[in-house]
């Protein structure tokens, strides 16, 4: 403090590299603009200002709208669908092979081909059926 009773600030500056390197984190989607700001403890406008001048992909004309995990977000759900779809389809083809081996079973045991929907017996419940 000085005798006025104003605070001194101290001007920071930052290097080439730095200015890259933290463009580069954004940039790599594992930062965001408010997780750089407190990371660095620099303010928000000028990491905007940085990924403005240095970006591959955001330019001064391109408003950069940030939504809180929403990508990492989104690709989570993506793989739990995915996970849940092929857990679903095992079990479809677990189900498929037990009743083709039940089919397989009963045409051994009767001597029906129950997959042949023609000229076959019907079943009469209960009633012991003679092989041929």
């Amino acid at each position: 403090m000085i005798k006025t009773g104003k605070r001194v600030r101290h001007l920071r500056k930052f290097s080439e590299e730095f200015k890259l390197k933290v463009v580069a984190d954004y940039e790599s989607g594992k930062f965001g603009i408010t997780e750089l700001e407190k990371m660095y403890q620099i303010n928000n406008a000028n990491i905007y200002n940085w990924v403005y001048k240095y970006s591959k992909y955001n330019k001064k004309s391109i408003q950069i709208v940030e939504m809180k995990d929403s990508q990492s977000k989104y690709m989570a759900d993506l793989e739990k669908k995915v996970k849940e779809l092929e857990r679903a389809v095992g079990q479809k083809q677990m189900q498929i092979d037990y009743l083709e081996r039940m089919i397989t079973i009963a045409g051994e045991e009767y001597s029906i081909d129950i997959k042949k929907n023609s000229n076959t017996p019907q079943f009469g419940g209960s009633k012991n059926i003679k092989k041929k």
